[in-house]
């Protein structure tokens, strides 16, 4: 197979995307949005941006140091295609946190010896403890999506996955842990340029995997997959916030927004947090917008 950062992602863009893709690329301006569904023709003010960013990282601190007293567990599920920007948007919230109490997790294909346990075994033991934030890059829902579409799982597997996921992520709510599930959803023309940016970066190359170049070519598959998964685990205990991310800069502040909003802490700003863009951030409708 070959490596992507040899050439696996230009020779997709120059053999192989739909000319509509190629052609919003070629043609996209500085700054533009590459995505004509997306609600906004250009990317965010850097300055607005880092403004509103600024807030909400002291927030972030108020809720961290509440989180410590009062013992609260908070877990945050970040999803979504490759490149829809889930490492950015988690690094945001961590930026200014403690790290004793913040954890990324982000786990690599299972072992020999994981593959042969309950599929959520081994999300399990990284589930906080009193006063801790964990944020999952990637995690259970890689059976109802990639797994799916690369054909790592059969169809009975997954449709088992289906009939616990909703009593398992129900069992962790019930137990105190705040839950929320974020999708990262990208367009078709971002999601390529990006891996195109990431090819010529050599200090990002080493994001880009085979995966990321045979699913290229898949693109009606993940979305079909995903479409099911979204709507057979989006559940009262555990919804889905589905965050639109052609533009990283409106998608990091209010995905950090919504998770504000949910939650209570000492010395929370309203005023400061913001609204939530609701063209941005909401309910699995916008997964079809």
């Amino acid at each position: 197979m070959t490596l992507p950062f040899d050439g696996g992602i230009s020779r997709y863009f120059n053999d192989d995307a739909p000319d509509d893709i190629r052609h919003a690329i070629e043609n996209a301006g500085k700054g533009e949005i590459l995505d004509a569904a997306f609600p906004y023709d250009k990317r965010w003010k850097r300055a607005e941006y880092e403004s509103a960013l600024d807030a909400l990282q002291i927030q972030l601190v108020k809720l961290q140091t509440a989180a410590r007293e009062d013992g609260q567990r908070i877990v945050i599920v970040f999803e979504g295609r490759d490149a829809a920007g889930k490492g950015g948007t988690i690094s945001r919230f961590r930026q200014n946190l403690n790290p004793r109490n913040t954890r990324v997790v982000a786990l690599s294909k299972p072992t020999e010896r994981e593959s042969t346990q309950w599929y959520f075994q081994r999300y399990i033991k990284h589930m906080p403890a009193a006063g801790e934030l964990v944020m999952f890059d990637r995690s259970w829902y890689n059976r109802g999506v990639v797994e799916h579409v690369f054909g790592f799982c059969t169809a009975e597997q997954r449709e088992h996955w289906f009939n616990q996921v909703e009593t398992f992520e129900k069992q962790l709510v019930d137990d105190g842990i705040q839950l929320f599930k974020i999708w990262l959803n990208v367009g078709r023309a971002t999601q390529l340029k990006r891996f195109l940016d990431r090819e010529k970066d050599p200090l990002k190359q080493w994001k880009l995997s085979w995966i990321d170049v045979e699913g290229l070519s898949k693109w009606d598959a993940y979305s079909d997959a995903i479409g099911e998964t979204l709507e057979r685990t989006h559940s009262t205990a555990a919804p889905w916030t589905i965050v639109r991310s052609d533009d990283k800069r409106r998608a990091r502040v209010n995905a950090i927004r919504y998770v504000l909003h949910q939650l209570d802490y000492a010395g929370k700003d309203s005023k400061a947090i913001g609204d939530t863009d609701s063209k941005i951030a909401g309910g699995p409708d916008l997964w079809h917008a």
